[in-house]
C-alpha cells in the first residue's frame, strides 16, 4: 500500500501572494504543493479579464521589488499595466524561478480539516483530498463576486457577465450594453466600451470621484531614472503610509490659501492617479471633513467643467464625502459627452426587474439591452472564505469564528486553527497589494523558518505547531478599530467594509494604520520572539 504523501506546506492561490509564498517556502527547502482553480496563474487578473482592466498603482510600484535585476530589466509599456501585462509579468516569474512544478491548476480548494493529534490539515480540493503540515491561503481580497439582485434575470435573451468572468475575446462592437456600476471596475470598462459599442448605458448605483490616470508612456529616459532609483524607491515605499511611490503629503489642506490649495489640486489633477490626489496633495483629507470637502469640491468642478449635459454632470456629481478608495480613469468623464452613452441614477429609478429585451425601471422605462455587465465587485476579504469548509480545533469553522467579526492576528493567523495562515485575510494593511503581500509573506515564512529550525534541534519529536492566542487577535482588533476611528472612511458605505453586500454586517476589514507602521509592528513581533503566538512545539 502507498504511503500517503503529506507535503510540508500546501498553498491555495496563484496570484502575487501565493507566488511569492511558493518562492519563500521552496527557498526554505520545504516541499510545497501549489493548487488554483484557474488554468494559469494570475489570480486577480487571470479572472478579472474585462475590457479597459488595469492597475492604478504606477508600472513601478506594482510588482515584486525582491528581484532587483528583474525590476530593472523586465519592460512595461506605460506608466500604468494594463491586465495582460500584470497576467504575463506574473507568468514570467514563474518561470523565471522555476516555480510551475509546484502547482497544480485546475484544482479548487473546498476546505480543509486539522487533525489535533498529528497536526497536520487534510485539503480537500475538486481533484480529491492532499495533506500538509503548514495550510497557506492566498485567496485575493476580490474574489466571492457580488451580482445584483434583479428579479426574473432568467427571462432576458441576451448575455448577462460579472467583471471578473467575461468571456475572452467576445466582441461588445455593435451592441447594445449595460453597464451595472461605476466603482473602479465600471468607469474601466464605461471607458474602454463607449467608443465601440452602439449604445452604453450605465446604470450607477452610487456617483463617484475619479480624477485622470494620466498614461503616459515608459519612455527609456523614464526607465533609466526608474532604475537608478529603484532601492531608494522601494525603501520609501516600506516606510510609507500608502506604498504607492510617492511622498505623502505632510501639509493641512485648511493652512494655505485658497488659491494655492486650487493650484496643488490642480497639479495633482494634471499628474495624474486618484491615490496620489487623496494622500500627495494633502495630509487630512481622509480625516478632516472640511479638508475633505475642498477636494470634493475640486473633483465636482471638474465634472461641470468635463460634461457638457448639465443633467448628466449633476447625476454624477457625489454629495457625500470623498471618502472611498479613489479612482482614476482615462476619459470616464469625457464618455457621457457621446451621444450613444446614457446615465441611468439607481437612487431616482430602481431596478424593476429583468425583461427579454433588457432591463425595467421603476420609472417603466425598459433599457433594450443585447448585453449586460455587473461591475458589482465583491464580498470582500473575508468573502472570499465564505463558501469555504475550514475546520480547526474542536472541528470548530472558520465561519463560526468569524461570526461576531471577522478578526485574525496581524491579517494572517487565527486562534484556533493551528498552521493555518490567511495571506491578505481580514484585518491586514490597507495599502498597494505587492508591497503589504511581501511584508506579510516575509513576516509567516520568518515565523515558518524558526519553527522549523526548532523542530530540527529538538530531539523530544514534539510536533510544529504555530498558533496565534486569543488576546494577540483581540489586541489585535482593537489596534485596527483604534487606527479606524480618525479615518473618514469609516463614514461612507463601501466594499471596504462590506457595506456593498446586502445583509452583511459593516465591519473592520483592513489595519488603517499605513504600512510603515504595519512593518514595524510585524518587527517588533519578530525581536520579541513571536510573543503573539503560543509555544511552537507542543
Amino acid at each position: 500500500m502507498a504511503i500517503e504523501k503529506i507535503y510540508d506546506a500546501l498553498v491555495v492561490g496563484t496570484g502575487f501572494a501565493g507566488i511569492y509564498q511558493l518562492y519563500r517556502l521552496v527557498k526554505l527547502g520545504l516541499s510545497v504543493k501549489v493548487i488554483d482553480k484557474a488554468g494559469g496563474p494570475g489570480g486577480t487578473w487571470y479572472w478579472n479579464r474585462y475590457p479597459g482592466a488595469l492597475s492604478d498603482t504606477w508600472s513601478f510600484a506594482y510588482r515584486y521589488s525582491w528581484d532587483l535585476e528583474d525590476l530593472k530589466t523586465y519592460k512595461w509599456s506605460n506608466h500604468y499595466v494594463h491586465g495582460p501585462e500584470v497576467l504575463a509579468y506574473l507568468e514570467h516569474v514563474i518561470d523565471r524561478h522555476d516555480l510551475r512544478k509546484y502547482i497544480q491548476f485546475n484544482t479548487e480548494f473546498l476546505g480543509a480539516k486539522y487533525d489535533e493529534d498529528l497536526s497536520i490539515w487534510t485539503v480537500e480540493t475538486t481533484q480529491g483530498h492532499l495533506k500538509a503540515r503548514y495550510l497557506i491561503t492566498a485567496l485575493g481580497l476580490l474574489n466571492n463576486e457580488n451580482w445584483p439582485s434583479i428579479p426574473k434575470k432568467d427571462e432576458f435573451k441576451g448575455y448577462a457577465f460579472h467583471t471578473a468572468n467575461i468571456p475572452q475575446n467576445y466582441s461588445f462592437k455593435g451592441k447594445k450594453v449595460g453597464v451595472i456600476g461605476c466603482g473602479s471596475t465600471g468607469i474601466q470598462v464605461i471607458t474602454a466600451l463607449a467608443p465601440e459599442v452602439e449604445h452604453l448605458t450605465c446604470f450607477q448605483r452610487r456617483p463617484q470621484y475619479s480624477v485622470p490616470a494620466v498614461n503616459i508612456p515608459a519612455t527609456k529616459e523614464y526607465r533609466d531614472n526608474i532604475n537608478d532609483n529603484y532601492e531608494k524607491i522601494w525603501d520609501q515605499v516600506r516606510g510609507s503610509f500608502i506604498a504607492m511611490g510617492f511622498k505623502e503629503s505632510t501639509i493641512s489642506a485648511l493652512s494655505v490659501s485658497d488659491e494655492d490649495r486650487d493650484r496643488i489640486y490642480q497639479r495633482a489633477w494634471e499628474r495624474g492617479n486618484g491615490l496620489h490626489f487623496m494622500f500627495g496633495t494633502f495630509c487630512d483629507i481622509t480625516t478632516n471633513e472640511a479638508a475633505n470637502k475642498t477636494a470634493a469640491d475640486f473633483i465636482r468642478n471638474k465634472i461641470d467643467q468635463i460634461v457638457k449635459d448639465p443633467k448628466k454632470a449633476e447625476k454624477l456629481k457625489p454629495t457625500d464625502m470623498f471618502a472611498r478608495r479613489p479612482l482614476c480613469d482615462s476619459g470616464y468623464y469625457e464618455s457621457f459627452n457621446q451621444d450613444n452613452v446614457d446615465l441611468v441614477d439607481l437612487k431616482s429609478a430602481p431596478f424593476d426587474k429583468f425583461t427579454p429585451d433588457g432591463i425595467k425601471t421603476i420609472d417603466g422605462v425598459e433599457h433594450k439591452l443585447d448585453v449586460v455587465i455587473c461591475a458589482t465587485g465583491f464580498n470582500a476579504v473575508d468573502g472570499s472564505y465564505a463558501n469555504l469548509n475550514i475546520r480547526g480545533r474542536r472541528g470548530k469553522t472558520l465561519k463560526e469564528h468569524w461570526e461576531a467579526d471577522p478578526s485574525t492576528y496581524l491579517g494572517c493567523a487565527v486562534s484556533g486553527f493551528p498552521n493555518l495562515f490567511l495571506l491578505l485575510g481580514p484585518k491586514s494593511v490597507f495599502a498597494n497589494i505587492p508591497p503589504a503581500i511581501e511584508s506579510q509573506v516575509e513576516f509567516l515564512s520568518g515565523v515558518i523558518a524558526r519553527a522549523e529550525e526548532l523542530r530540527k534541534t529538538d530531539a523530544s519529536g514534539r510536533k510544529v505547531v504555530l498558533e496565534t492566542t486569543e488576546a494577540s487577535e483581540a489586541k489585535w482588533r482593537e489596534l485596527c478599530e483604534k487606527a479606524a476611528v480618525s479615518s473618514l472612511f469609516t463614514k461612507t458605505d463601501s466594499w471596504i467594509f462590506g457595506a456593498n453586500v446586502v445583509g452583511k454586517k459593516k465591519s473592520i476589514l483592513f489595519y488603517w494604520g499605513g504600512l510603515g507602521t504595519f512593518r514595524n509592528i510585524i518587527k517588533e513581533e519578530i525581536e520579541s520572539n513571536y510573543k503573539g503566538f503560543y509555544p511552537f512545539l507542543q
